[in-house]
């Protein structure tokens, strides 16, 4: 067998025609040279190379043997440049803040936003007409219905979830369960987004495709009261069991239902549960309508209110939607430190209402954007999600209403603020999660700012690179 380091001495020979002059490149002795070589000589059955006075030169069978191994050896880089993980990146000439700048990367953070030129790193990426900004946190989703997509579209709210969907997921297995996760994340990535906190089935078949993908989640543990008490009880085992196969990127979160699929002292054994295993907590609320005459009908008050009597609401809880919200609620919410998962494209596909836009903003509460399930929305692409919900904003007739550097932080620093990662931004010391994005796409012409293109006129195809942990995605 060939091993790597003697192709390399012979490759290197080859190039330099001298045995002596290849030990000085290889930084090994002459000797050591010529050991290598007449070993594979032996190998092959025959010189390598004519051996004079001049320079050496390979024989007919050595320019034969030349050829494969250089093939080996550019393989061998391409192997390298795939998979091994470099230490540092750096982004050459690169946009931050209206200049050009060199950034560095050291392991999973930023570790110079003005590095020289000549900076050593493992990789460098010429970045020159790419503009850096932070990657997406989707902080609402149902990542495995991506397999639903298109199902039976349009149909009213209550014979679509009963007579398609439901029946759909009844009979989903692990291996549909993992297939949808893969396909979302693709998805994802592919779009911008580094994150997704997600509220479905069988955790496992969700992590494998993160581990793989090399980007982060929130993995919730779904509470529905139709779960058999055994199966509440593994659900248990496992939290108490669980270490994240990705030493950091993936975190687990409580995710009781809602107020009409979750009884209320269940709600509370669940809560208290996630609180004493440090869990954050991931509900729906006040998605419909029907749900708040629903709620008002089983308990007398609306889901906000109901929650906050149950001692449900905290900072450490995220409340997905909340379209029916009252300016009373609003407030019940920012005094607990509630923060809000806003998901428009979700809300006007199922016909669930505008968001209160002005009570949410007036509140102070958090906002952060997602996506919901591909099932009640189309996709996963969260800068979708920023331009629906600038322009939603504005329906009423308030051009000013949610600029574009604010839906941006919904999109980026909110959501990563809440879930505890220290990234959203482009910061030395922050965790290197970014896109970088084509300036010169059409879409991003003229670039007068930067921002307020990325959120009304660009696509995700302006995207060229994506950074999570400090890595480069595929």
């Amino acid at each position: 067998m060939f091993e790597d380091f003697r192709i390399r001495v012979f490759e290197r020979v080859a190039e330099l025609g001298s045995f002596t002059a290849a030990a000085k490149a290889l930084g090994i002795s002459q000797p050591a040279v010529s050991q290598h070589i007449s070993e594979l000589e032996r190998s092959v059955g025959g010189a390598l190379f004519e051996r004079g006075r001049g320079r050496v030169e390979p024989t007919q069978r050595g320019r034969l043997f030349l050829e494969h191994a250089r093939a080996i050896l550019s393989d061998y880089k391409s192997l390298d440049s795939e998979f091994r993980v470099p230490e540092s990146i750096l982004l050459h000439h690169v946009l931050l803040d209206g200049r050009k700048t060199n950034i560095l990367i050291r392991k999973d953070r930023f570790a110079d936003l003005d590095a020289p030129e000549d900076t050593p790193a493992d990789r460098i990426v010429e970045a020159d007409g790419l503009a850096i900004l932070p990657s997406f946190f989707n902080t609402h989703t149902h990542a495995a219905m991506t397999l639903m997509r298109g199902m039976a579209d349009d149909l009213p709210l209550e014979e679509w979830l009963q007579e398609h969907v439901w029946p759909f997921e009844a009979n989903l297995t692990p291996d549909d369960i993992r297939h949808g996760n893969e396909l979302a994340v693709r998805e994802m990535v592919a779009s911008g987004s580094t994150f997704f906190s997600d509220m479905y089935f069988d955790p496992e078949e969700a992590m494998a495709p993160v581990e793989a993908a090399g980007i982060r989640a929130a993995i919730g543990i779904t509470i529905l009261d139709n779960h058999p008490k055994s199966q509440a009880e593994a659900l248990k085992n496992y939290i108490k069991n669980w270490q994240d196969p990705t030493g950091g990127r993936i975190q687990l979160v409580m995710c009781p239902h809602s107020v009409y699929t979750v009884n209320g002292e269940r709600l509370k054994r669940c809560v208290d549960f996630a609180r004493h295993h440090d869990m954050l907590i991931h509900i729906h609320v006040s998605e419909t309508r029907r749900e708040v005459e629903d709620c008002i009908k089983a308990h007398g008050t609306t889901p906000v209110r109901y929650l906050d009597k149950l001692g449900i609401l905290g900072p450490d809880v995220i409340a997905a939607h909340c379209v029916h919200v009252d300016a009373e609620e609003w407030k019940i919410l920012a005094n607990h430190g509630v923060t809000i998962a806003h998901c428009p494209c979700s809300n006007m596909k199922l016909g669930s209402g505008r968001f209160p836009y002005e009570l949410a903003l007036e509140s102070g509460c958090r906002i952060t954007l997602g996506t919901d399930g591909v099932s009640s929305n189309n996709n996963l692409d969260m800068r979708e999600e920023m331009k629906f919900a600038a322009l939603l904003a504005k329906l009423n007739g308030d051009t000013t209403l949610l600029p574009a550097d604010e839906i941006f932080r919904w999109a980026t620093r909110n959501g990563a603020e809440f879930f505890g990662i220290d990234a959203g931004e482009i910061a030395k010391g922050k965790l290197a999660d970014a896109v970088l994005v084509d300036l010169g796409a059409p879409s991003m012409q003229p670039c007068h700012n930067l921002i307020s293109n990325w959120v009304y006129s660009a696509d995700t195809s302006v995207i060229r690179y994506r950074l999570c942990n400090g890595r480069l995605l595929k």
